[in-house]
């Protein structure tokens, strides 16, 4: 029933890529597969993806932070294709009659084409030096700043550069390498990608347990521990 549910959303991807166009990528993923994926993806250049793709770091924290409970969908965030370009991003919560989330719709629209038209259109009535300096319209760069503000869609061609980036995301926490991190700085780490859904990807351990220098048991036996603790503190809360 949920892959027949897949599916009538992959045929819908492909219609509404191609009712809206070449600026809007659809996507679909398919998180009842063992390693959830991207399976159904239309004008795939935008964010410079292929079919296949894991999922992307919000996707990994909606899954996480089980955001679909409260909402059908999110709407309207921002994203960094693999060019560069900022993209406006929405997701649908796809969902079986059971209630449970089997799915995401994903709909990224770059509006680079009509920046460009603007910028055109202003330079038709004003001198060009004015247009530059005052007028016209200009990519928000994805910078440290920024990011840290605002909540960010990044889009991976495989599993170990999804888990790189959210080891990059959450190193800045601690000062030392990895070969110098104490039990508890390592674990704390692992704590923050688990929060962000990381280990939901196969393969994950695998990476983390090199990156933190350490042995996939032990990433494993920190996990433990922390799903220990956090079903004590619900118990208790």
């Amino acid at each position: 029933m949920a892959s027949d549910l897949i599916r009538q959303y992959a045929a819908l991807a492909e219609f509404l890529g191609r009712a809206l166009g070449p600026d809007y990528e659809i996507a679909v993923h398919d998180l009842n597969k063992k390693q959830p994926s991207l399976v159904a993806l239309v004008n795939g250049h935008i964010s410079g993806r292929e079919v296949g793709a894991p999922l992307t770091n919000i996707a990994l924290q909606i899954i996480a932070d089980r955001t679909y409970l409260k909402q059908p969908y999110k709407l309207n965030y921002r994203g960094i294709s693999t060019s560069g370009k900022v993209l406006r991003c929405s997701t649908f919560f796809i969902k079986d009659e059971k209630g449970a989330l089997i799915g995401l719709l994903c709909i990224n629209f770059d509006d680079s084409r009509y920046k460009e038209l603007s910028q055109k259109v202003f330079a038709l009535c004003h001198p060009d030096h004015y247009a530059e300096k005052n007028i016209m319209v200009e990519d928000v760069k994805a910078d440290s700043e920024s990011s840290e503000k605002t909540e960010q869609e990044s889009f991976y061609s495989s599993i170990a550069a999804a888990t790189e980036d959210a080891l990059l995301s959450v190193m800045h926490t601690v000062a030392l390498p990895p070969e110098r991190l104490t039990q508890g700085e390592k674990m704390k780490i692992v704590g923050l990608l688990e929060q962000k859904g990381v280990f939901m990807m196969k393969g994950a351990v695998v990476t983390v347990a090199e990156k933190l220098a350490c042995s996939q048991a032990s990433i494993y036996r920190y996990l433990g521990k922390l799903n220990r603790e956090k079903k004590q503190v619900d118990t208790n809360g």
